[in-house]
């Protein structure tokens, strides 16, 4: 029995992608907006890559089962569902208000100047990102597990975890 070979989405530096639009959003008081759409075009395509990457090992672990297309295709919906939501858009989002109501908090509390409450901002949302990721992938699993997964019978680990 030979080692498990790590996961490229997972296991590497390539994990760190998932999280792009989360930063996208901390930096968007400071930085273009179009900056921070480029993250989410990030995070997308790792999300995408995933997704074909996991449909690509079902392919090849389903090989001889005349299943195959059908797993193919769970492990493909189920990878981009699950990242769509637990990567992009519920963390994006989550973050986006922690920023949206630290910025108008700091500006309502504080005679700071703007460029200091837009970097305050920032730091906030940047320092939440650890905080919210486990809170929303065992959030994601569950809305999955008692969702969309009821539909092609399969629970347990999310696809990814970002």
């Amino acid at each position: 029995m030979g080692a498990v070979e790590p996961d490229l989405y997972r296991d590497t530096w390539v994990r760190y992608l998932g999280y792009a639009n989360e930063v996208g959003e901390s930096f968007r008081a400071i930085v273009p907006v179009s900056v921070v759409w480029a993250t989410y075009g990030m995070a997308t395509v790792y999300v995408t890559a995933d997704a074909i990457d996991k449909g690509k090992k079902a392919a090849v672990a389903h090989a001889h089962n005349p299943g195959k297309t059908t797993q193919v295709g769970v492990a493909v919906v189920d990878t981009f569902v699950w990242q769509s939501l637990a990567s992009v858009a519920i963390p994006g989002f989550t973050i986006n208000r922690i920023c949206a109501a630290s910025l108008y908090l700091l500006g309502s509390l504080t005679r700071w100047p703007l460029p200091i409450r837009k970097w305050t901002t920032t730091a906030l949302g940047l320092s939440a990102i650890p905080f919210i990721v486990k809170p929303i992938d065992r959030t994601v699993d569950f809305l999955m597990d008692s969702s969309v997964r009821k539909l092609y019978d399969t629970e347990g680990e999310p696809p990814s975890s970002s």
